[in-house]
């Protein structure tokens, strides 16, 4: 089950207000693209935007690294809202394995346990790649190019896997190939503002 778009726009302000930042405007950006780019994939354009809009909602509850993953998980399945769940996990994890994050592990065990058992028995879907290739393209000022975005963040947290780096570079090309140009003309990226 999925919130409207406007549920999901009233959730991301309530959780800023819990915790303010640039996450929102990241996720927002997120949103944007996501609606855009499912246009050109043949996703559901407004499924994608509320994905997009949420994946990060367990920034609501503070400040944390791969935390703010089982808390989003959490959260959202106590509201009803197991799509919205999925990515939320699996937007940090093209692997499928926490390998793949990249920040500081701040979970306790059970939540780490949480993670890698739901992320085992997950089937990644259209829409968790999605939601991770945009989360690779968002900043909270709007689209970022997407090698330098991921060069940020191996300087700021000292590493970023190659595996990760590599698919996402490879979702990037799958989705010029499919629609014939630039992902940035797509995402508009020159003129788009959170």
């Amino acid at each position: 089950m999925l919130p409207t778009r406007e549920t999901a726009e009233a959730l991301l302000r309530e959780a800023e207000a819990c915790n303010p930042g640039p996450w929102g405007n990241h996720s927002r950006t997120a949103a944007h693209c996501a609606e855009k780019i499912a246009q050109v994939l043949g996703l559901d354009p407004e499924k994608a935007y509320i994905l997009g809009l949420l994946h990060d909602i367990g920034r609501k509850f503070g400040v944390r690294h791969l935390g703010h993953v089982s808390d989003g998980y959490s959260y959202m399945l106590s509201l009803g809202y197991d799509e919205v769940a999925r990515v939320c996990l699996t937007h940090s994890f093209t692997g499928k394995t926490t390998e793949d994050y990249v920040g500081r592990f701040d979970t306790s065990a059970g939540e780490l346990r949480l993670i890698e058992d739901s992320l085992k028995a997950m089937e990644f879907d259209g829409y968790d790649r999605l939601i991770s290739l945009c989360d690779a393209l968002s900043g909270s000022e709007g689209v970022l190019d997407i090698e330098e975005r991921m060069s940020d963040v191996r300087r700021r947290y000292g590493g970023y896997p190659q595996k990760k780096w590599d698919h996402n570079l490879a979702m990037k090309r799958q989705v010029e190939e499919t629609a014939g140009r630039s992902i940035y003309e797509i995402v508009e990226k020159d003129t788009f503002h959170p």
